[in-house]
């Protein structure tokens, strides 16, 4: 309960006083050195007063191709005559916010599609006195194909009834293995396996835990999901509690979601209204009790054992493997960990059958997938398309392709994590191994779409800075590293850098990628190196003819002495 004494505190002063600090360590019987390690580890935390007015713009991937710098620029440059203490304007991690990009946040309130007049009426409203708008919240009521119950919304939570009903495990699990599904959140673990190895744990105490932090730049499709579909993520784990024995489940959320918190807290309490959480579900002698929790923030509490930690109330540091959660997972008991879209395809599986399952997908792959599409497109959202989908189709088809006639020139078909292609390669099918096979990965399915006028070392940077300051300091490699990576790249792009870097480069990646004690630090590297892979000739004319081919690198705007957000924990 750490983490909702100190939203307390900060509700009422603003930020965390030294004094209510200690008030509360003593009221715990925590050691005031570990509250104040764990309050000073997350972002959404503040330990000094902050100013009347906060704004933060999303500074990362999608953002950053909306004209976010060009943004914070005007903004920096529509206060200079208001004391500090009052207005502040600075940058923030990305905020999943992607498909309506720029987004800021005003004193912890996030709006999407920003522009500089609409912030600016914002912010001289709340001087004068007046109240924030109330963010726009998401229309509801989109019927998916994914849903097993589009079309007949009382027939919900079918498969834990039938479960629950015929006891018949064996055969529920067969189905999941037929399936082939796997986590859909980056890894890809098959979905059968991690539950059985949970259900095989010794031991009654178990867990059942739902990543829900999409907090990677350019990814949003959890967030629709957990609005459109929430029935099917709370049904999915209820199925893991049941099948593995877990009697409690904790669905993991960033802060970010308010809206989609309160969605989930009411279907919750349906849940409970129908017997089907609680002590005795379904009459049965089964029991599974779910909650949210509320993530303190950072992109690091997406790593499933720095997830965990958080839910411990510690810091949210990666822990060493193994053991893996399956055997020591929440308070070092058997867990399963899965990502929203993960659970939610359970439920569909188990009630249409394998055949139906494979049969959407295409190219052989099965399933559909969720998949946001941001960046340089005319439509950006989340889509759901069959597992399999060129990505050339999503970004032409669905995305409405490039706008103002322009052409492709890359993409990260996941976010930062996994790289940059090329436009010739815009073909790759949407599924494990292409993406492997191309030297990139599904991940969880964030395509960003770059235009003909993008600088990819731009982009390689920014992402590299979103690595740097979403790194939890644990470990010397990654801390230390994606500093001097930084550091590398920020003087490739004002062209002063040599050649000669290319070595210390190489050797850099190698020592993240292999060093590192989770996957954040491992990814470090995947930016800049696929952009030496496929984009070489706009590196080397940044080195050699100290110039930027795209007019972005020193001459932009998104460049212009814009303050470079330091390291949360260098």
């Amino acid at each position: 309960m750490v983490f909702e004494d100190l939203r307390e505190i900060q509700r009422q002063f603003g930020y965390l006083p030294a004094d209510q600090l200690r008030s509360l360590a003593t009221k715990i019987d925590v050691p005031l050195s570990r509250l104040h390690s764990v309050a000073s580890f997350y972002p959404h935390f503040r330990l000094s007063p902050p100013p009347k007015i906060d704004v933060r713009v999303c500074q990362d991937m999608s953002c950053h191709l909306r004209g976010a710098c060009e943004l914070r620029a005007d903004l920096d440059s529509a206060f200079p005559q208001v004391e500090k203490t009052d207005v502040r304007v600075g940058g923030v991690s990305c905020l999943g916010r992607c498909d309506e990009a720029p987004a800021v946040a005003i004193n912890d309130h996030i709006y999407s599609s920003a522009n500089r007049e609409r912030v600016m009426e914002m912010v001289g409203g709340a001087l004068a006195g007046g109240h924030l708008p109330h963010p726009a919240r998401v229309r509801r009521g989109d019927k998916c194909a994914s849903d097993p119950y589009a079309n007949a919304a009382g027939a919900r939570y079918a498969a834990v009834r039938n479960v629950v009903t015929s006891r018949d495990w064996n055969s529920a699990f067969t189905t999941l293995k037929a399936s082939g599904l796997r986590g859909l959140g980056g890894a890809g673990f098959p979905t059968e396996s991690k539950w059985q190895l949970v259900r095989q744990a010794a031991g009654t105490e178990k867990y059942v835990v739902c990543n829900a932090d999409e907090s990677e730049p350019g990814t949003f499709k959890d967030r629709f999901i957990l609005t459109h579909l929430p029935h099917l993520v709370i049904e999915g784990m209820i199925l893991a509690g049941v099948l593995t024995g877990a009697r409690t489940g904790i669905l993991y959320i960033r802060h970010e979601y308010e809206e989609q918190e309160e969605i989930l807290r009411d279907e919750i309490g349906r849940c409970r209204e129908q017997g089907l959480i609680g002590k005795n579900i379904l009459g049965s002698e089964f029991a599974f009790e779910l909650e949210t929790f509320v993530s303190p923030g950072g992109y690091i509490c997406g790593e499933e054992s720095a997830l965990l930690e958080a839910i411990e109330g510690k810091r949210a540091e990666p822990r060493n493997k193994p053991p893996f959660p399956v055997q020591q997972g929440l308070w070092n008991k058997p867990t399963v960990i899965n990502n929203v879209e993960t659970f939610a395809n359970v439920p569909s599986i188990l009630i249409r059958g394998v055949d139906f399952y494979k049969a959407q997908g295409t190219g052989g792959c099965a399933g559909l997938k969720f998949v946001g599409v941001s960046g340089d497109v005319v439509r950006p959202g989340v889509y759901e398309v069959p597992m399999g989908t060129p990505v050339s189709e999503l970004i032409f088809k669905y995305a409405g392709g490039l706008p103002d006639g322009k052409k492709l020139k890359g993409f990260a078909p996941s976010g930062p994590s996994s790289g940059y292609l090329p436009a010739s390669m815009a073909d790759v099918r949407l599924d494990f191994k292409s993406l492997a096979d191309a030297g990139s990965m599904l991940g969880s399915g964030a395509l960003v779409v770059c235009a003909e006028d993008t600088c990819m070392l731009d982009m390689a940077l920014n992402s590299t800075r979103f690595f740097r300051n979403e790194s939890c300091g644990k470990c010397v490699p990654c801390r230390v590293g994606s500093q001097k990576m930084v550091d590398l790249l920020t003087a490739w792009a004002a062209g002063e850098g040599s050649a000669s870097d290319m070595a210390l480069i190489d050797e850099l990646s190698d020592a993240l990628r292999l060093t590192s004690i989770c996957g954040l630090g491992q990814v470090v590297p995947a930016p800049i190196s696929s952009v030496l892979r496929h984009f070489r000739s706009e590196v080397d004319a940044h080195l050699t003819q100290r110039k930027c081919p795209s007019g972005i690198c020193a001459a932009s705007k998104r460049q212009q002495k814009i303050p470079a957000t330091p390291a949360r924990l260098a």
